[in-house]
């Protein structure tokens, strides 16, 4: 079920925040603002009694995000009906403060946490990995080749419902202490951190006469 924007994000003992609380952001539509705005998420699994996280990409229907890897991958073949932490973090500046102490960075971060799911039907598995490859290339699904059924089985997609998460957010200037603020010589402020698109680079195969496209080119 998909739910409207303004749904409160859950409030479980894993989801709650203990450090900084005013810094937690309440409404789903933050947590979905967060999700979209990344690129790659990173999968926390225990693989043989002991914690393995790596970074993978990922698509969003909803309230549903999908990874996917090699159906020979041994962190999501270990993920499938087991509790998993998906997380996405964004970083937006570096605080230089006055003391080494009060750095710090500007972000925005969402914590998933949810028994993750194999997807073996073939609708809801094309469904996925459209959302998938749209997320990371937007305009690729309808202009290259869809997946085989050869390369469908060797694709395994996972879906981890977002029911359970939390999004926490850092924005503003240092949090010096007064005796800092009024002692210090050096500088102090936000050092902004941006993502941009670089020019686009042709395939050396590419076929003669082939342009770049607008979904690749004009990529906001």
């Amino acid at each position: 079920m998909t739910r409207i924007d303004s749904t409160p994000l859950s409030s479980t003992p894993r989801a709650r925040l203990g450090r900084y609380p005013d810094r937690a952001r309440v409404d789903r539509s933050d947590l979905h603002a967060v999700l979209d705005a990344g690129i790659v998420c990173h999968l926390g699994v225990v693989v043989d009694g002991a914690p393995l996280v790596l970074p993978t990409g990922y698509g969003r229907i909803g309230d549903v995000l999908y990874l996917h890897g090699s159906s020979a991958a041994t962190s999501l073949r270990a993920a499938d009906a087991e509790p998993v932490c998906v997380t996405v973090t964004l970083v937006d500046g570096i605080v230089y403060a006055r003391s080494v102490f009060s750095h710090s960075v500007n972000y925005r971060c969402a914590v998933v946490h949810g028994r993750a799911r194999r997807v073996d039907d073939d609708t809801e598995k094309l469904a996925g990995l459209r959302a998938l490859a749209e997320h990371m290339a937007p305009g690729s699904w309808d202009h290259a080749r869809e997946p085989t059924r050869r390369e469908l089985a060797a694709t395994l997609l996972l879906a981890v419902d977002t029911t359970e998460a939390s999004v926490k957010v850092r924005t503003g200037p240092p949090g010096d202490e007064d005796d800092d603020i009024a002692g210090a010589t050096c500088w102090a402020g936000v050092l902004p951190v941006t993502t941009a698109w670089g020019e686009p680079q042709p395939c050396p195969q590419l076929a003669a006469g082939v342009q770049v496209p607008g979904y690749v080119a004009d990529r906001p």
